[in-house]
């Protein structure tokens, strides 16, 4: 059972219900999260959860928004804080496995809705959420190839891909070995050969 007080404000009814499938979701897995389990995560009756949340798409809405907002307020945050387009993907990288690690009821989220059959729409804003990260990826390098940071040569698009791929697979390595602290451990090396197969060949 959860500690949330059981008579909150409207709003922080919703999000501590975020919070509560963020967390359910790191543990297993997200197709299985009935909205009975979400209640008494946090304490509630079904009825007191449904009063916040007519179904459960719209607390999984509600939940992809939360993590849309967090995530690319962070890693906006991170590449504005750095002086160079490659100081500001590995600011993002490690900004992005950062949350992750925080949070790793949230990459179970995201696949498993890509993997939802059909269209619903936590699956398009899971799929807008990819886009608009992909669009800040695809700034950074070629900006990277403008300052002559990154390879004038370098397909933007297939190195955004990539980018993306390595989170992912440091995401599902860390699943595999009931690990998340590995995700930490291993981001700065992953991190490392991305960028000499990025950068420009004088500095290779």
């Amino acid at each position: 059972m959860s500690g949330h007080p059981k008579h909150l404000p409207a709003d922080k009814r919703r999000a501590a219900t975020v919070e509560a499938v963020v967390s359910l979701a790191a543990e297993q897995n997200p197709s299985d999260i009935t909205t009975m389990a979400i209640a008494q995560r946090m304490g509630l009756t079904q009825g007191a959860l449904f009063r916040h949340f007519p179904t459960k798409d719209a607390i999984l809405q509600a939940v992809v928004s939360w993590i849309t907002e967090r995530l690319l307020t962070r890693v906006d945050k991170a590449a504005e804080s750095t002086t160079s387009p490659v100081a500001a993907l590995e600011a993002v990288f490690m900004t992005h496995i950062d949350f992750v690690s925080e949070h790793p009821g949230v990459p179970r989220m995201l696949f498993g809705e890509l993997q939802r059959p059909g269209e619903t729409l936590p699956k398009r804003m899971v799929q807008t959420l990819i886009h608009h990260y992909g669009e800040r990826l695809h700034r950074l390098l070629e900006a990277g190839k403008v300052q002559g940071e990154l390879d004038a040569g370098l397909d933007v698009d297939a190195a955004a891909v990539l980018f993306i791929g390595a989170i992912q697979g440091l995401v599902m390595q860390s699943l595999l070995a009931g690990d998340v602290a590995r995700i930490r451990r291993d981001a700065p090396g992953v991190f490392a050969i991305y960028h000499c197969g990025i950068r420009h060949s004088e500095a290779r």
